[in-house]
């Protein structure tokens, strides 16, 4: 099984901060929770960060009144703490987990 670091590697040159801020690339981003059995949910509540996990139960809880860039910028930050199993997303799920990671590694320098 391929590491965190090793995908982002792999894929990163060719798929660097290609992200736009649009309906597809949030379905996609969401499509890598939902591939491997996270629930993502748009709730109200006091979120100081904008959002909640619930690891046990594999439920990301989002502010509902995020806007589109805030909704994709937050889950980029919640991806990379999650436990994903990258063997089971499909092709178009790693190539997009893969984006997530460079651009997370990215902004964290």
């Amino acid at each position: 099984m391929l590491s965190h670091r090793d995908i982002a590697v792999k894929f990163a040159a060719t798929h660097f901060m290609s992200m736009k801020y649009n309906q597809a690339t949030l379905d996609k981003i969401e499509n890598i929770l939902d591939e491997t059995g996270y629930v993502v949910r748009y709730e109200r509540g006091n979120f100081q960060s904008g959002y909640c996990i619930l690891e046990e139960k594999k439920v990301v809880v989002l502010n509902k009144f995020l806007q589109m860039e805030g909704r994709i910028n937050t889950l980029v930050d919640i991806i990379p703490q999650l436990n994903i199993a990258v063997d089971q997303l499909s092709a178009e799920a790693k190539k997009m987990y893969a984006d997530v990671l460079a651009r997370f590694e990215a902004e964290e320098k």
